[in-house]
């Protein structure tokens, strides 16, 4: 850490410490010319844990000293005073406990401030999770280390907490091995540490890269044959960590691509926005990529300083009344937080379109897969049915949010929400209509004299589909329910409904939008036919099926058709994303033709459960030639 650093220049007259700084700077330019391809001598990297892996307590100490009142830099003295003999070196070495080190530590402070100092405050900040959080940067170049083959290991001066445990916030699951001050009674830049560290690791010293902030943590490091790396900024560490390494530790980001001209947004203004609201001053690049999917709402990926997020906003150009509500997303998604459902965690909202054009919202970069294929290729049967059954469970956990307790019982309105959303579609699609298409117009005049009884009103999310999920990449566990712009509040039954468009859709249906597989074997693949899907549901929740459920089908069908059109009128214009205009506008017409098959399903199913003592409305449909669920006449 970085105290050592500080007490070691302390002793050190101004001329020597320039010439040492000098003689550090120097070794470390020399070192960073020195370069070899992969599967070099390289067999493991070790990492200090404080202005390494997680931020610097330095940062920490000045930021809340400027909170505080605290006169600037009391922190810092207190930390080198007293040197070896001094409460925070005799408690990293685990000689005193917590408590006794926060008397000897606040009386210091105190001593030095002239004023009451909490310290107490100042070590909960320190080892709160707020703070103590690995970054992003190095937990991906960790990842990609040890896929290579490489060990990896952390050696970090810290010390205990109340309860008897080490300060240590970190996964050792990423690491083959841990060395920490307090255990072992010795701190770097004592040599005995890292001899400790290579005897573990089974190494010579010649074959292991250090990454320490501190120059006589790394000066000892390299006095012993290891290979070294100053850390000032874990961004540009880990590009230098690389070029030692001869391989990439970044991983791709999944599903995400380049900006297409029409979709760009503008840098500067956006990095000064994310600057203010993160508080950061790095000078370190920008990085912006586009992802493939959320087409309705353009979505990007983001990566400033260790910041990993989501930016997802509106398009450009004029749009359609209460559509592409980007602030809506991050109402429900900033209330489902802490309410069982997983989400990716919102940052802020900016409805000032003078950022970048649009209105748009921040959310945390959740990693994981997106399976964009419903037919699951490469897993087992087990696997398959097990992500189903995640899927199905999840949303289950959605329809049983409790409205009041999080304060979504004003969301929109209670009742009448299928009426409400059919003569919505309607108006969408008449909106973005470019020309007739039979099925559409035969729809609409349908479904509003179709309708069901509502049973109860929950929290919908209102595009339920595989690929708006995010799960775990070892387990079927959904970590993150995406794309919430079609929520409100109405019949859950829709949400079911929409889980199963796959179900119907074939594997040959054209577009990228939606994949289908209702040609498969689905008890070869091993997932649920839709209507085990729909019975698992019903099971989960704990409700009778409908009978209705072709009616369902075939309002989700219309509503996906109204969709489509919308993306391919704006793909006229540029405005939607990731769209092959002349394919796209085939899509509406096909999609409306598989609604009003299922309207046809449901007029039978109607006209078969009337009852016999009624022939004269049978009669009238078999003379009059009319099919069960024609539209009616305007």
């Amino acid at each position: 850490m970085y105290i050592r650093w500080l007490f070691q220049l302390s002793q050190l007259q101004q001329p020597r410490r320039a010439a040492f700084l000098k003689h550090i700077q120097g070794k470390h330019q020399g070192a960073r010319h020195w370069t070899h391809s992969g599967g070099g001598p390289y067999r493991a990297v070790i990492f200090d844990m404080g202005g390494v892996l997680m931020p610097s307590p330095r940062r920490v100490a000045a930021e809340w000293e400027l909170q505080n009142d605290i006169p600037p830099g009391t922190i810092l003295q207190a930390f080198i005073s007293g040197g070896e003999k001094g409460p925070w070196m005799k408690f990293m070495r685990g000689e005193i406990t917590t408590e006794d080190f926060l008397q000897q530590f606040g009386r210091l402070c105190s001593e030095i401030s002239k004023t009451s100092v909490p310290v107490g405050s100042f070590f909960s900040l320190l080892t709160s999770e707020q703070v103590a959080k690995q970054f992003p940067v190095m937990t991906e170049a960790i990842t990609q280390i040890r896929a290579r083959g490489l060990r990896t290991a952390v050696l970090s001066n810290n010390f205990y907490l109340p309860n008897g445990k080490s300060f240590l916030p970190l996964d050792r699951k990423q690491f083959d091995v841990v060395v920490e001050s307090c255990l072992e009674g010795v701190c770097k830049p004592d040599p005995r540490i890292y001899k400790l560290c290579l005897e573990r690791l089974g190494l010579p010293p010649s074959e292991s890269i250090f990454l320490d902030d501190l120059g006589p943590n790394l000066k000892a490091a390299a006095s012993l044959g290891i290979h070294t790396i100053k850390v000032d900024d874990p961004e540009t560490a880990v590009k230098e960590l690389e070029t030692r390494l001869g391989f990439t530790l970044r991983m791709v980001v999944p599903n995400a691509c380049p900006m297409r001209k029409t979709m760009d947004i503008p840098r500067g203004s956006l990095e000064k926005y994310l600057k203010d609201l993160l508080g950061t001053q790095s000078t370190g690049p920008l990085e912006l990529l586009q992802f493939d999917h959320g087409r309705s709402n353009p979505t990007y990926y983001i990566r400033l300083a260790n910041h990993q997020l989501v930016l997802r906003k509106k398009p450009p150009g004029t749009l359609l009344p209460s559509s592409h509500a980007v602030e809506r997303e991050f109402r429900i998604m900033k209330a489902l937080g802490n309410a069982g459902v997983p989400v990716p965690r919102v940052l802020d909202l900016c409805e000032d379109s003078g950022v970048i054009g649009t209105p748009f919202y921040l959310m945390e970069y959740c990693p994981g897969l997106i399976y964009r294929d419903p037919s699951l290729p490469g897993l087992e049967p087990t696997q398959r049915r097990a992500i189903y059954t995640a899927m199905n469970r999840v949303l289950c956990k959605i329809h049983s949010v409790d409205l009041n307790a999080t304060g979504l019982e004003d969301y929109a309105k209670h009742g009448d929400y299928i009426s409400h959303q059919v003569q919505t579609w309607i108006k969408h699609y008449r909106a973005s209509e470019t020309s007739s298409i039979p099925a559409m117009e035969r729809l609409i005049q349908w479904l509003p004299h179709h309708l069901p009884r509502q049973q109860k009103t929950t929290l919908v999310h209102g595009d339920f589909r595989l690929d708006n999920l995010l799960f775990h990449p070892e387990k079927a566990e959904v970590l993150a329910v995406l794309d919430w712009e079609l929520s409100t509040l109405g019949d859950p039954l829709v949400d079911v409904a929409s889980s199963c468009l796959a179900h119907y859709l074939p594997s040959s249906f054209p577009g990228s939008l939606l994949r289908g597989f209702s040609d498969c074997d689905f008890t070869q693949l091993g997932i649920p036919t839709a209507e085990e899907y729909f019975r698992m549901y019903c099971l989960h929740s704990g409700i009778p099926p409908t009978e209705n459920w072709n009616f369902y089908m075939a309002f989700c069908f219309f509503r996906m058709a109204s969709i489509l059109q919308g993306v391919y009128k704006r793909s006229l214009t540029g405005q939607a994303s990731f769209v092959d205009t002349e394919q796209s506008g085939k899509l509406p017409e096909f999609m409306s033709n598989l609604a009003w098959d299922f309207a046809i399903k449901e007029g039978f199913r109607v006209f078969k459960e009337m009852p016999a003592t009624k022939p004269s409305m049978r009669s009238y449909h078999a003379q009059a030639g009319h099919s069960p669920c024609r539209a009616p006449q305007a």
